[in-house]
């Protein structure tokens, strides 16, 4: 199951009282106030985990909840502080306020913490309160409650290249050849109904990161199909690959529409880098791979390519390395994946 939104609540722990406390020893019958601070409450950190690729985990648990403070003692003890509570999350994750919708974190780097709900302080021993005209003060402080937030987690998924086409246009079959992943594939649309990353070789050296994602209909930028969970995807990746079906009875209908529903959801998806290939080329008698089929005055040309024979894959990935070095590099690490900045969408909560 891919989960890519949760809600959760998160709190820091409560800040540990302050001590009323007087020095008492021997020979010392009255000394003079010795009550240590309270510990701090521990605090709720949000953190990447490269090793997860989902928010399945916060389906089943919601809440978390810092330890508090301990209580200061005599002799000037401050209590110990509570532990902090680390949230493992993937890269790519976007923390939102769900009360006023601010974003507050998106946590793309391997190392990225957000500091979701701050600890309590502890409060101060009556030792803190003495003055020269007040050398037996008997007050203390209560520890302050820790933060309380209720966030909105969203998955944005990174990699390097995002498929991009209709239903049922051969993109899983595509990942497949191209990567080690196994996706599922029908020859139905919607065969796919979540993201699905793969890690295609270019040789032992060279590497990127592929994504899957749900095939594209017009009116998905509206929400149509399955449009919005398509579309917030394609963020962070740095190169779109379009599918074009080989046996369409229009193909530069098809591309035109393609990139209709991708700038009416954001103008900025259209400066993304672009690879055309005519896929399912097995099924054309005679599917051209020297030229495309119509003008490509704002993307590089592919070829025709199959899945299922491999016709045109080995081609491509070069291609495909070719314009990512020109764009800024491709991460080989599958457990390091990178991406790019999140522009602002049109996209519905």
């Amino acid at each position: 199951m891919f989960a890519d939104r949760a809600t959760i609540e998160v709190s820091g722990g409560r800040g540990g009282r302050g001590s009323v406390s007087f020095r008492r020893e021997k020979y010392v019958p009255k000394g003079g106030p010795d009550g240590g601070d309270g510990g701090h409450g521990g605090s709720v950190l949000l953190a990447v985990n490269s090793h997860l690729r989902t928010l399945l985990d916060f389906q089943s648990r919601t809440r978390f909840r810092a330890a508090s403070g301990q209580s200061g003692s005599g002799n000037r003890k401050t209590g110990r502080s509570g532990a902090d509570v680390i949230v493992a999350v993937p890269a790519g994750t976007l923390v939102h306020d769900e009360a006023t919708g601010d974003l507050l974190a998106d946590l793309v780097p391997p190392d990225a913490t957000f500091l979701a709900a701050r600890g309590g302080r502890g409060g101060r021993g009556n030792a803190r309160f003495a003055t020269p005209t007040h050398q037996a003060p008997r007050e203390a402080e209560p520890g302050e409650p820790g933060e309380e937030r209720k966030l909105r987690l969203e998955l944005r998924l990174i990699a390097d290249v995002g498929l991009v086409g209709f239903p049922n246009v051969g993109k899983s079959t595509l990942l497949s050849r191209l990567s080690a992943a196994r996706p599922r594939i029908g020859d139905y649309p919607f065969t796919t109904l979540e993201p699905l990353l793969g890690l295609a070789r270019v040789d032992e050296e060279r590497s990127f990161v592929l994504a899957d994602l749900p095939g594209l209909i017009e009116g998905a930028h509206r929400g149509r199909g399955l449009g919005h969970e398509f579309l917030r995807h394609i963020w962070r990746t740095r190169t779109l690959l379009v599918l074009i079906d080989s046996v369409s009875d229009d193909p530069a209908g098809d591309y035109a529409t393609l990139r209709e529903e991708l700038g009416a959801y954001h103008p900025a998806l259209l400066a993304k880098p672009m690879i055309v290939v005519l896929s399912r080329s097995d099924l054309a008698a005679g599917a051209a791979a020297a030229d495309p089929p119509f003008p490509l005055p704002d993307a590089r040309w592919g070829g025709a390519v199959s899945g299922v024979t491999g016709q045109g894959t080995p081609e491509l990935l070069k291609l495909i390395w070719d314009v990512l070095m020109q764009t800024g590099g491709a991460d080989a690490d599958p457990e390091r994946l990178t991406g790019d900045g999140v522009a602002e969408s049109k996209e519905s909560s």
